[in-house]
């Protein structure tokens, strides 16, 4: 299973997340010192996250909720991860204004 795969899988399970999009940045930054002979390679994402239990948290909360789920990753497969989290209806509503 591919490293994208893998994190939306995660997601799903231990938060809940209906809805993951990922982008792999990781040739952004190929050339990073003490990257380029990792057996992994870059590993940076940009990530979008929904889940019912972002419901009440703050941003930050809500950030360490997906680094805690991850966290078996980001000590192996993922070295930078950006994040925007929402709930299902502030994702619904963005969705609608834009």
């Amino acid at each position: 299973m591919d490293t994208i795969t893998t994190i939306k899988n995660t997601l799903a399970e231990k938060i809940g997340a209906t809805f993951v999009e990922i982008e792999d940045r990781s040739d952004l930054h190929k050339h990073h010192q003490g990257r380029m002979n990792s057996p992994v390679g870059s590993g940076h994402y940009d990530a979008i996250i929904v889940s019912e239990s972002f419901a009440g948290k703050t941003m930050m909360q809500q950030h360490r909720m997906v680094y805690a789920a991850l966290a078996d990753q980001m000590q192996t497969t993922i070295h930078a991860l950006a994040l925007k989290t929402y709930t299902p209806e502030q994702w619904q509503q963005l969705n609608t204004n834009t």
